[in-house]
């Protein structure tokens, strides 16, 4: 049986939220959940297609008869199936000898992390696609779902990196953060996934001055070698309010945690996913009082 597994980590943008668009320095971290692809090569023309979450329950499935797979589809197509399309069309241009044979494969996807997280359920997907197929998975997100690329970085690394778009170009370089106080620091889910291209909408329509920029690349440059708390804290209070001046929005520990003995930043766009806590003691109670019962340390997210 000629099966090929592919995996990608998940991620989680530390800093440099919106800015990392405009050429900021970004800090990202690989987290321990990621998802695979499974490739079965079969011998007639069709790509039978099922995607399992954590739980190994099927989420999505369809075929897609090769022949037809690059044809116009109707509106009525479901939104899964249409940007599978998508991405299957993009990788053919990319790499014109995709599918060219008069074989097919059964391909599963399988999640490791709850799928509305915002852990990288696309860029995953995006960058095992890429290894199968021997394209680029920086240019097929592109043509895909867009975005900095931090996320592919983070899927193709086993390290923290640092990460900045240059003239659109990626530089990525694994950077060694591993705090000594990461005891002290935690991923609060909000409950809810949050759309990022709405979040980078907002952004774009106060787009921050170079100064501001500059600013924010030496908040993530200080991160990483950041050796105490209290830095730390300082630090991504900062950030916070950097980011809160552009977007025009509270930071979220104003908004919904005012009470909170320690310091909170919003990760990625700003208002859902995962948040990071920093605290002397175990916040967990505190957050589940306030009904948010997703509470990781930092050893058991990032890889």
């Amino acid at each position: 049986m000629n099966t090929k597994t592919y995996y990608s980590n998940g991620k989680l943008l530390i800093s440099g939220e919106y800015a990392v668009l405009d050429g900021a320095v970004a800090l990202a971290v690989p987290t321990a959940f990621g998802q695979s692809l499974v490739v079965e090569a079969i011998d007639y023309p069709k790509l039978i297609w099922k995607s399992f979450d954590e739980q190994g329950t099927i989420w999505y499935e369809e075929g897609f008869l090769i022949d037809n797979l690059f044809s116009e589809f109707s509106k009525e197509t479901n939104d899964t199936t249409l940007r599978l399309i998508q991405i299957f069309k993009s990788i053919k241009q990319l790499n014109p000898s995709f599918l060219n044979s008069n074989t097919g494969y059964k391909i599963s996807t399988h999640l490791d992390f709850k799928k509305d997280w915002g852990l990288g359920t696309s860029s995953t997907l995006i960058n095992n696609l890429a290894q199968w197929t021997h394209v680029d998975a920086y240019k097929l997100l592109q043509m895909t779902f867009g975005g900095s690329g931090y996320d592919i970085a983070c899927a193709q690394h086993n390290k923290p990196i640092s990460y900045q778009l240059n003239d659109g170009k990626p530089y990525v370089s694994e950077v060694n953060f591993n705090p000594s106080f990461k005891e002290c620091l935690y991923f609060v889910y909000l409950n809810k996934k949050q759309n990022s291209r709405e979040g980078i909408k907002k952004y774009k329509l106060n787009q921050p001055h170079e100064l501001v920029l500059n600013d924010l690349s030496k908040i993530s440059h200080k991160l990483m070698v950041c050796k105490t708390l209290s830095e730390f804290e300082t630090l991504i209070t900062l950030h916070e309010e950097f980011i809160s001046e552009i977007i025009k929005q509270q930071p979220i520990k104003q908004e919904l945690f005012n009470d909170f003995k320690g310091s909170i930043k919003s990760l990625g766009a700003w208002g859902g996913d995962f948040i990071l806590v920093a605290s002397k003691k175990n916040p967990a109670s505190y957050f589940k009082s306030k009904g948010f019962k997703t509470i990781i340390p930092y050893k058991d997210m990032v890889l």
